[in-house]
């Protein structure tokens, strides 16, 4: 059997304006409460360790529902996509002089800066009878979320809008600005679905350590990321509410994979070796 891509470009535009009924596709699963799971974990390293443990969980037949959560880096952090090449994307000189470490992600995309006013979300979701397409999943995530960010984003401020394959923008006088990038990671009957909300982060540091992008989409028109990339600006209490609500994450859940996140962290994430694999 031919295995899909964990990460495909797929050119579109949605927007979506304020309205009384949240879209058909609100939840991950129609019809199916999601699980919210609050995990304090110390280091960026033991944050993708853990979506890779729900992932391989759910694939396993071991999750019965999807499994959303949020957090935070504590420091600045660069993470490069699965298959990034640190050196094409990322200036290593700039990042030794601040001291921001790089880690690798199980995901697919170009490198991001992690941080204090980045929350990092997402969404596991196990499939049984195997997976949607790439865009079906795109879209069942991103539009329930563009949808309550839609509510809370004052109009003053412009509207709320899908670009690209899997990045959310704020649309004000023709500007189109990014705040959210996503990315997912398919297996066979489990999808990891996990992306930034950029909300209070400084964007200097964004334009220090990371080069311009070797792709992007046609609407970014080789903008430099001070100019492409803005804040929302909403708190993250509220961003937190926004993805409790867009993926009904009304179960509570405190139990999480720790011996799988002990050993990816020891045998991956906290390896030089994978890091710098490309």
């Amino acid at each position: 059997m031919r295995q899909r891509p964990d990460s495909i470009e797929i050119d579109g535009i949605a927007t979506y304006p304020l309205r009384a009924e949240a879209p058909a596709a609100v939840g991950v699963r129609a019809g199916e409460p999601a699980e919210w799971l609050a995990a304090d974990l110390e280091s960026v390293e033991e944050n993708l360790a853990l979506d890779e443990a729900l992932l391989e969980e759910a694939h396993a037949g071991l999750l019965t529902t999807s499994v959303v959560r949020t957090w935070m880096a504590k420091a600045p952090v660069v993470v490069v996509g699965s298959s990034s090449h640190v050196d094409t994307e990322v200036d290593r000189s700039a990042c030794a002089a601040l001291g921001v470490r790089i880690v690798r992600r199980p995901t697919g995309g170009a490198s991001v800066v992690l941080g204090p006013g980045c929350l990092m979300w997402s969404v596991v979701t196990p499939y049984p009878q195997g997976t949607p397409t790439i865009e079906q999943l795109h879209a069942s995530r991103l539009e329930p979320l563009c949808h309550m960010l839609s509510h809370k984003l004052p109009v003053s401020r412009g509207s709320i809008e899908r670009r690209g394959s899997s990045d959310i923008v704020v649309v004000d006088a023709q500007v189109v600005r990014k705040f959210s990038g996503n990315a997912l990671r398919v297996k066979r009957n489990g999808v990891l679905y996990h992306g930034t909300l950029l909300d209070n982060f400084n964007m200097d540091t964004v334009a220090r350590l990371l080069r311009h992008p070797p792709r992007e989409p046609d609407y970014r028109t080789r903008r430099s990321h001070l100019d492409f990339l803005t804040n929302l600006n909403l708190g993250q209490d509220v961003l937190e509410q926004v993805v409790r609500q867009a993926f009904a994450a009304t179960v509570a859940r405190s139990d999480w994979p720790q011996h799988r996140v002990e050993n990816l962290v020891r045998q991956r994430y906290g390896q030089v070796h994978w890091t710098d694999r490309l």
